[in-house]
């Protein structure tokens, strides 16, 4: 009797593995479609991935530097516009003296 329950159990062992073998076609289809969507995932990640690669360098210390470059070269132009100035008014002074003195001391 202990016989054929063990050749019961292992036909019905050997039956169940076999039916469940099978697939079943909503599975398939929808494998055949993450597939799909896997392979075009791959290729989108594959552009940005090249995109990555290709953008320019980070140039934010460099815009840095500039800015504190110009801020300095825009003092510095700031200073000698004053001076300048401080010349013009200087040469002004100069030339009214210079014309009191051709005035006062003309040559005959």
């Amino acid at each position: 009797m202990m016989f054929y329950r063990s050749q019961f159990l292992s036909v019905f062992i050997i039956a169940f593995s076999g039916a469940s073998c099978g697939d079943d076609s909503k599975l398939v289809e929808k494998r055949e479609m993450q597939k799909v969507e896997i392979t075009r995932l791959k290729g989108e990640l594959a552009l940005f991935e090249e995109k990555l690669k290709n953008l320019p360098p980070d140039v934010s210390m460099d815009l840095k530097d500039a800015r504190q470059l110009f801020e300095k070269q825009a003092a510095a132009v700031a200073g000698l516009e004053k001076e300048v100035e401080d010349l013009e008014a200087q040469k002004q002074a100069l030339q009214s003296k210079f014309d009191a003195y051709r005035v006062k001391y003309q040559a005959k």
